[in-house]
């Protein structure tokens, strides 16, 4: 069974929702009209509720099959939100909100479970109820988290949630997916680097912040190569440095900020504590100090294996066995899905939606999501439904 007849039907409808919310970009929980949208869109489908105002913009709509009062249900979710990078694509569609841009394909994640909810609603063929989540807030605000919080899975009882992410480094219509860890933890690291300040020519004078900052950088990087078990996968990143206004003076301060990734949570713990240990001692050694702020934020993403096995039996149903593989390894980037992972079992899997090997991947400045897989996006979210909740 490939892509479901029906949702191909209303393709051209899914497209212009697409390039509709990818011209009015929004970001975090501040989505008046994505939310809006989103609602007015589920109550013209007919869908038997429309919940708002979850984690201020989150939307849940519930479409009852038939037997829904047998308390079978799952949860289908897309995220929202946009980035703040200035959009250099020039497309017709391009955003209109200065500053703002659907870098990362939320419009069409969105775009697709919208394409699910109408054919669901249409169609009903599947035994229980079905809540198509639409979240808030996902780069770097942990919507899902707030989410989560205010009751998600008390208000909307599931067995099961499920998530999807496009994927630009894969082939157009071809499924990816992996069994436990598939997206790592974060962390994020903030050191404040304090020594004493002194005209350059006179460096004897003081207590330089900024060469402290440089040997402070090559001494994380033994947290992964010297502190961690060599089969584990950690990452330390630096990725701004401020200090000083002028070239002839040797600033009081200098602050340095960075990113962490890993699965374990044991390694999680290595990370910190070295990070730690390594700042304010290679800063005492040079006569300066740091104050080290670590802050964890969101958790590893953790399919579960049974969940993924539905979820990979859905993708092959739509897109064919050759064009669903296992990921040759997890990504060191991150998902506040990982929450309500956290809560239920579930699985989280990526579409491919490259057009070549030249498109621009997520987070560009020239990123624009693929129109041609919303059908197939659609599909899947229905395939599944029908599947799990087998009428």
């Amino acid at each position: 069974m490939p892509i479901i007849n029906r949702i191909a039907d209303f393709h051209e409808d899914m497209t212009a929702w697409r390039r509709d919310l990818h011209a009015h970009p929004e970001l975090g929980f501040n989505l008046p009209r994505t939310s809006a949208v989103v609602a007015e869109r589920l109550r013209e489908f007919g869908v038997d509720e429309v919940v708002t105002g979850i984690a201020q913009t989150g939307v849940v709509g519930i479409i009852r099959g038939r037997n829904a009062e047998n308390g079978r249900a799952i949860g289908l979710r897309a995220d929202m939100d946009a980035l703040p990078i200035p959009e250099e694509t020039g497309v017709p569609y391009a955003s209109l909100n200065p500053g703002v841009m659907h870098a990362c394909g939320h419009d069409g994640h969105t775009t697709m479970l919208l394409g699910a909810a109408r054919y669901l609603a249409e169609t009903r063929n599947f035994d229980g109820t079905v809540y198509v989540i639409f979240q808030p807030a996902e780069e770097g605000d942990a919507g899902a988290k707030v989410m989560v919080e205010e009751g998600l899975f008390e208000r909307f009882p599931m067995q099961q949630v499920f998530g999807m992410h496009n994927w630009p480094t894969v082939p157009a219509g071809t499924f990816i997916w992996g069994n436990g860890p598939v997206m790592a933890a974060t962390g994020e690291i903030t050191i404040t680097i304090t020594g004493r300040g002194a005209h350059g020519a006179k460096p004897n004078e003081g207590v330089d912040p900024i060469l402290v900052a440089a040997h402070i950088v090559t001494g994380l990087q033994s947290i992964i190569s010297r502190r961690m078990e060599p089969t584990e996968a950690g990452v330390v990143t630096i990725g701004s440095i401020t200090a000083g206004v002028a070239s002839n003076v040797i600033p009081e301060r200098a602050v340095m900020t960075g990113t962490t990734r890993w699965f374990a949570p044991a390694v999680g713990d290595v990370i910190e504590a070295g990070v730690k240990q390594i700042a304010t001692g290679v800063a005492a050694a040079f006569g300066a100090t740091a104050e080290v702020e670590f802050k964890r934020n969101y958790p590893a993403t953790v399919n579960d294996v049974e969940a993924t096995k539905l979820a990979t039996r859905a993708a092959e149903t739509v897109a064919g066995p050759a064009r669903v593989a296992e990921m040759e390894r997890p990504t060191m980037g991150a998902e506040d899905f990982s929450y309500m992972l956290n809560e239920k079992p579930g699985s989280y899997i990526m579409l491919g939606t490259a057009r070549g090997p030249n498109d621009a991947g997520l987070h560009h400045p020239m990123f624009d999501f693929n129109d041609e897989v919303l059908p197939l996006g659609a599909s899947y979210w229905a395939t599944l439904t029908e599947q799990l909740l087998r009428a």
